[in-house]
């Protein structure tokens, strides 16, 4: 029985390329809106909501099949994050809830910081590459929170370019296990943690 469940475990396809990609792409598209390129619309609650939310969903469950524990609480929860993010400006216009608040915006992307901070400390046993991931989307968080707390269009502006420099770090390293794994080698490193033997 084990021997058939570790056979079905290698038989399995990485999901994380999905996840990140999916991450990626939304992360960029929002953030160049919160940079001022062009207003928030249909295109980035679509993708939020199909890209971000759905295809992360779909590798946080693989991961969980596969017993990798952070990457089912990153996908899932990621995921969760940008669908919840489409319903924050989808259900007022649908007359459905209340139009949110800067200050319940602040509290919102503080708490999603606190935990991507967290995450970020799981990334220093991993790699250099998820590293930079979280590391720079715990500070993309604090920086949102801080933009709607004091109402700062500037601050919230400084988010987008650093969101579009997140988003980019989660797309190299989606094309690097993407790329490492056709060619059963690295391709484009990771900077894989050194562990003491």
């Amino acid at each position: 029985m084990a021997q058939t469940s570790t056979r079905l475990e290698q038989s399995l396809a990485n999901p994380a390329p999905v996840g990140l990609l999916g991450f990626a792409l939304t992360t960029i598209l929002l953030n160049f809106a919160n940079a001022g390129f062009y207003p928030l619309g249909s295109t980035v609650l679509a993708m939020g909501l199909f890209t971000g939310g759905v295809a992360q969903y779909i590798a946080g469950i693989m991961e969980f099949r596969r017993g990798n524990t952070f990457g089912t609480t990153a996908f899932l929860l990621y995921g969760s994050f940008w669908v919840t993010l489409v319903f924050v400006f989808v259900l007022p216009r649908l007359g459905w809830a209340a139009a949110y608040t800067n200050g319940s915006m602040a509290v919102f992307f503080f708490f999603w910081g606190l935990f991507s901070l967290f995450m970020f400390a799981g990334t220093l046993r991993l790699n250099g590459a998820l590293m930079a991931v979280f590391g720079t989307l715990f500070i993309l968080f604090f920086l949102l929170s801080a933009g709607f707390a004091t109402n700062n269009a500037n601050i919230i502006k400084l988010a987008g370019y650093e969101g579009i420099l997140c988003g980019l770090c989660a797309f190299y390293t989606a094309m690097a296990e993407i790329l490492n794994e056709v060619n059963a080698k690295s391709i484009l490193p990771v900077f894989p943690v050194k562990t003491k033997a």
